[in-house]
Order: structure tokens, then sequence, then C-alpha cells
């Protein structure tokens, strides 16, 4: 199933280059995956799910959300056919960057409600400090009073947690020890296991300093100390900061209760596949982008075919890391637009119009490398709304 099913594509499209010009791109050989997972899984992997804006609504888009509602739990849908759970409001679906807190409870119960209404799918979902204004928070209670708010609005609908880290507390927080009151004081609470999210400021330049410092080293000793210290509240650490090395470092300091879960868009397959000493689970935004594949590969993997892991999922990489080069908070953009050339949804429209925020080479090259990895579903549908792309951006053929 994951084996090229034609020698040549006869498929092509003019496709601009770095220099000002256009080259003919003939598609290569195509690839097929399951639309549903085959066989089993042996990690968890959570497909951080983005949002579909609707296009049709009268709202300005650099000041209110307009959401799809169908056409976005359809894709969680598409997610949880495919073996892999959903990581709910989170920077993926714009959260804090378009999606502000009340649209983010609506995502979050509509996806809770649709997930139990399948026996139970499994997703867990962002609970942060979002709606209190980084200027109005004044004191670290106020950041811990921001936390159970939204903590308490996610397990009410019987939601579980992934603890967002907080701009407000990256602005407050000036050592370990005011970590340590936050995350102590609001674990204390949870009703049960959280994953936390330490989100680099690649991803989000408010959270620079992020555990107290600058220092990365000394942020992890903070971070392993109080993660371990409340190990019966914490199911897992979601590590963003696209360092394999930091991560397997954190990975072998964890209580072994406690689950990593690669959040390296960079090197995520070498750290699925893991080594002697132990291996990281998933949840990432490239997994919302290359799900079928991600499933296919992961049931290899289960199945004791690593080379066929690293056959399906290796020539993933490339293209993520274009989409998720810097600056890496753009990455959303490559989400979406990999979600319109897969038909999943009929337009390439943005919550707070962030489908702006790449140029068309950018978009150009995510083509080219989604097709050399065998991720267009649909190499004609996506070759049509590739060369729709261009024209409204002034490029023809």
């Amino acid at each position: 199933m994951n084996k090229p099913v034609r020698p040549m594509s006869s498929l092509s499209l003019k496709l601009p280059t770095a220099g000002g010009g256009l080259e003919t791109y003939r598609l290569a050989a195509s690839r097929t995956f399951p639309a549903k997972l085959e066989g089993t899984l042996n990690r968890i992997a959570f497909s951080a799910a983005h949002v579909v804006a609707d296009p049709r609504a009268d709202v300005d888009p650099w000041l209110a959300a307009a959401i799809d509602w169908d056409k976005t739990i359809a894709f969680r849908e598409h997610v949880w056919d495919l073996g892999l759970g959903v990581a709910e409001a989170m920077d993926t679906a714009q959260r804090g960057m378009g999606l502000d807190w009340p649209t983010s409870l609506e995502l979050i119960q509509r996806s809770v409600k649709a997930a139990k209404a399948r026996g139970n799918a499994l997703v867990f979902s962002g609970a942060g400090t979002d709606h209190l204004a980084v200027d109005d928070a004044k004191s670290l209670d106020d950041v811990i009073r921001a936390y159970e708010e939204q903590i308490a609005a996610v397990e009410k609908v019987g939601g579980r947690i992934i603890l967002m880290a907080s701009r407000a507390l990256a602005k407050l927080g000036r050592n370990a020890d005011d970590y340590a009151k936050v995350y102590d004081r609001v674990l204390s609470q949870v009703r049960e296991p959280v994953i936390i999210h330490w989100l680099g400021d690649m991803f989000d330049p408010a959270l620079t300093g992020y555990w107290g410092t600058k220092d990365l080293d000394q942020a992890m000793n903070t971070a392993v100390a109080i993660i371990n210290g409340n190990a019966a509240k914490v199911d897992g650490v979601k590590v963003s900061l696209l360092d394999k090395q930091r991560e397997i470092d954190m990975r072998r300091r964890l209580d072994k209760r406690i689950r990593m879960y690669t959040g390296d868009d960079f090197n995520y397959a070498e750290l699925i596949a893991g080594d002697e000493q132990g291996f990281s689970h998933a949840l990432l935004g490239i997994f919302d982008a290359i799900a079928p594949a991600a499933s296919y590969a992961l049931s290899r993997l289960a199945a004791g075919d690593e080379a066929g892991f690293h056959d399906v999922l290796g020539p993933t990489v490339p293209l993520s890391r274009h989409i998720f080069k810097a600056p890496t908070r753009f990455y959303k953009t490559g989400v979406v637009f990999m979600a319109y050339l897969n038909g999943h949804q009929n337009h390439f429209t943005m919550v707070g119009g962030q489908e702006s925020t790449r140029s068309t080479l950018h978009l150009a090259e995510l083509f080219r490398l989604a097709d050399k990895a065998g991720l267009l579903a649909n190499p004609e549908l996506a070759t049509r709304r590739m060369t729709t792309i261009l024209t409204t951006r002034g490029i023809e053929s």
C-alpha cells in the first residue's frame, strides 16, 4: 500500500522559481495510503488539528474569527479514522493567533462531543491563560486564576487537558520558584493527568524566557523538577523546541510514569522510532498535514517493520522542515494549504487572514515537496488547486 502505484505521472504545471522565472514541474509517481488505520499502533500520536475558516462569513478577519464548524469537525473525524488523537485548540488551530478563548472553548466543546459520539475517540484540549491580557496580569495569582478558569471549562464538558504555556506567566515569572508556585497550584487541582506543553519562542516570541530564564539548560532543570515533582498529575510532556538532543535528554530525565510527546517538526521520525533507551510518542502540527502517511508509517512500526516506517515517514520530513521554517509561527499557513490541496476544504482562507503570511514561492516549494513525498491524495485535484492559487497571485501558465 505504501509503494508507488504508477511509474510516472502525466501531470505537470508551471511553478515559479527563485530567479523570477517559471519551470515546468512534472509530478512524481503517486503513493496511496489507507483512509483508515489498518492494524494497531504502539505509539500514542496526536495531530494538533487546524480549524477551517468560513470564507462566506461577514466578518473582518483581522478582528473576528469565523469557523466552518462542519468542515472543522469533519477534519477531526478524518484524523480519528486514521487512529490518531486530536490535540484540540492548540497553536495549530491559531490559538492566541486569531482564535480567541470563547471560540476556542466552543471548538473544544464541539470536538469533545464528537469524540464521545465515536466511543471516546482520543482528544486532549488546550487550557491556558489567553483570555487574560498580558498587560492585565499583575500577579502570579492572576495567572493561576486564569488557568483554573480554563481548566474548569474544559473539565466541565468532560475534556482532558493540555496545559499550555502562558504568555502572562512568561511576563511575570522571574525564576524557578515563580513557575513552581503556578504549576504546583494548578496541577494539584486537575481531575485527570495532563499533558504539559513547553512551546519554544520560535513558535511564539511572547514565550521567550519561559521557566524563568533564557538559558535552556537552566530552563530544562526547572521544568524537569516541577514535572517530576507532580508526576501523578502529568500524563506527559510535549516539547516544541526543534532541538532533538534536548528532547532526548529531557525524555531520559522524566519520571518513568511520564510520556514524552515529541513536538519536534524537524526530527520527529527518528524521535518516534527511538533508541535503546526509549522513544517519544507524538503530538505534532505536521501530523495534521500528513495524517494518512503518519498513520500508515506508525502501523508499520508497530508491526515490526521499521524500514517501512522510515520509507513512508522519512520523505515527509523535508516538507515539514519547509512548512516550519523561520519565521516558524507562520507554519499554520502551510498546514492549511495542504488541507486545501488534499480536498479537506474548498478554499485557502484562514482565520486572521493568515493565508497571506507565506510567499507564492514558499507555496510552490511546498507543492513540490508534498508531491515528492507522495502526500497529494488526489494529484489531479491538487494540481488544479495549485494552478488556481498561482493565477490569483498573478502567475499564469
